[in-house]
């Protein structure tokens, strides 16, 4: 099954001529024999430009690699705009599935024998259709709301799960062989993922996601997250309050309804610390597919998002490490940063300190203070993988996710404002959390939020400190006890030795003996000594 799909994706790649993409002279020379020697597979899409041939490859092998595709498009500093604006086309125009199977889907799962019974309108044509589910605008009958219904694609677990499958495979591989396998940790990577990927098949579970996360930015006025109707929520069907905004991609919208880009831009990183360093619950698919911009209030720009599937989580001390390595970071005091990760374990204790800090130092220092635009991340990317390779680092499959929303916020920043200092905006936000996190009101806090626990507990501290202090002083002769329980086990076992030991010894002369001109029953009498010995040693060990 898995070399079957395996082929299935080189036929795929080689059919779109996504080989021709690729500068000759960074194809090893087997790497070109075996391509002459699939001579029947052919580039079937020669007058398309690069940038429909990869999202037309990326369409036909499914959502894991559209995932892949919607990540790229985000990242114009990366791609040629020829390029990146045909991979957003597949953050919500991926060809839909037929109508007539989404309804039964909807009637089968809410349990309905015609749709009206619950919508008084249904449209057909879907909103949006991306790659795990498709949308359709409908009305509910009972409040007469607008809303959208979402429907997971018919079939899309089984192609899921053979896609993980093989990247597992793949990822076994490079672990085993790559020199760098074990550091960068591929296995636990493609687990992570695919634990999240399994988990968007899940509607129910993005309801819930929905539910908390406006629970989180309610009254807010950075991020609006729409309404989600739990009751007509299934495995395999959402439906959720329809919202009415702006694309975040649809930069020219923004500009004519006279949108304060700058606001919008500076929102955008303080919804995404807010998410990790306040709730430690983060929307992990901020692809402009899924991100809206509230039409109301131009100068004061609103995000509306929507698409729950995939959310992260960070740990206390996972968050405490990263808030502590972005202050040092935004600071320049990188000699912390070098120490900080050497005390995570994020580069092996031996590292030498001053050596990572100085690398450190040589790939960050030429980046501060500037805009966006003035920053290239593929060359920052490409010496940071250096140095992580350089000194060790190694890949924390609990942050894959956090990074990847990182990226997508730093595109979208790009796009919306690429004047926008990045570290300017995000420093006081993160040194106001640490804040709260460290000194007398963070003790304050602390103990607050205890109180409830410690007035409970408050009435059994005198049985407590009483049972305590008896068991204190009990405790010379429960001590003395125990030494003499060990002291006769010790001797018990000396003797079962010592039994064994003659035993061993009678046995062993019973076997010489008879070479010896002796009467017979001198050896048996020793023999039977020897058992009686043993027997003893036995009963002596229970």
């Amino acid at each position: 099954m898995r070399i079957l799909r395996l082929y299935r994706i080189n036929k795929v790649l080689l059919e779109h001529g996504l080989d021709d993409l690729i500068p000759a002279k960074w194809l090893p020379w087997y790497a070109r024999v075996l391509r002459h020697c699939i001579f029947w597979i052919r580039n079937k899409h020669k007058d398309k430009s690069p940038g429909e041939r990869i999202t037309l490859a990326l369409q036909s092998l499914g959502p894991v690699f559209i995932k892949f595709g919607q990540m790229l498009s985000t990242r114009r500093d990366l791609l040629p705009p020829s390029i990146a604006n045909e991979l957003a086309r597949l953050q919500d125009k991926v060809p839909p599935f037929s109508s007539s199977a989404a309804q039964e889907i909807i009637k089968t799962s809410l349990g309905l024998s015609h749709l009206s019974e619950l919508f008084s309108e249904f449209h057909e044509a879907p909103l949006a259709s991306a790659s795990i589910a498709q949308v359709h605008a409908a009305k509910l009958k009972h409040n007469n709301e607008d809303v959208v219904v979402k429907v997971l694609r018919p079939d899309i677990r089984a192609t899921i799960v053979a896609d993980m499958e093989l990247l597992f495979s793949l990822a076994t591989v490079l672990q085993r062989w790559l020199p760098d396998g074990k550091r960068l940790r591929p296995i636990e990577v493609v687990v992570e993922y695919r634990k999240t990927i399994v988990d968007e098949l899940d509607l129910l579970r993005e309801s819930a996601n929905g539910i908390q996360l406006g629970r989180n930015f309610e009254g807010s006025d950075s991020l609006y997250v729409p309404k989600i109707y739990s009751d007509h929520c299934r495995h395999n069907v959402l439906v959720m309050e329809r919202i009415y905004g702006l694309p975040i991609s649809n930069i020219d919208a923004l500009l004519a309804q006279n949108t304060n880009m700058k606001k919008l831009a500076e929102r955008g990183v303080e919804v995404f610390f807010t998410q990790v360093f306040r709730d430690s619950f983060f929307h992990a698919d901020m692809h402009p597919g899924n991100i809206f911009v509230s039409t109301e209030h131009p100068q004061e720009p609103k995000y509306i998002a929507i698409d729950f599937g995939i959310v992260g989580t960070l740990n206390q001390e996972d968050k405490r490490y990263l808030a502590e390595n972005f202050i040092a970071f935004f600071n320049r005091d990188y000699r912390k940063v070098a120490q900080l990760h050497a005390d995570s374990g994020w580069v092996p204790a031996d590292t030498n300190i001053d050596e990572f800090e100085m690398a450190i130092r040589t790939v960050c220092e030429p980046i501060f203070q500037k805009p966006l635009a003035e920053i290239s991340f593929g060359n920052v990317l490409l010496q940071l993988f250096n140095t992580a390779r350089r000194f060790n680092m190694v890949v924390q499959p609990q942050l894959v996710l956090l990074q990847k929303t990182l990226l997508y916020i730093e595109g979208l920043g790009r796009q919306l404002y690429p004047q926008l200092d990045l570290w300017k905006t995000a420093k006081p936000f993160l040194e106001n959390w640490m804040r709260e996190q460290i000194g007398f009101t963070a003790m304050l806090g602390k103990v607050k939020a205890n109180l409830p626990f410690w007035s409970e507990k408050l009435p059994e501290m005198p049985d407590l400190l009483y049972d305590s202090l008896q068991q204190l002083k009990r405790m010379p002769l429960q001590q003395q006890r125990a030494n003499e329980a060990l002291l006769l086990q010790q001797q018990k076992a000396i003797r079962t030795t010592h039994w064994g030991i003659v035993g061993a010894t009678l046995v062993l002369l019973s076997g010489i003996l008879p070479i010896y001109d002796i009467a017979w029953y001198v050896p048996a009498t020793f023999g039977m000594l020897g058992v009686i010995c043993w027997l003893c040693a036995w009963r002596g060990t229970n």
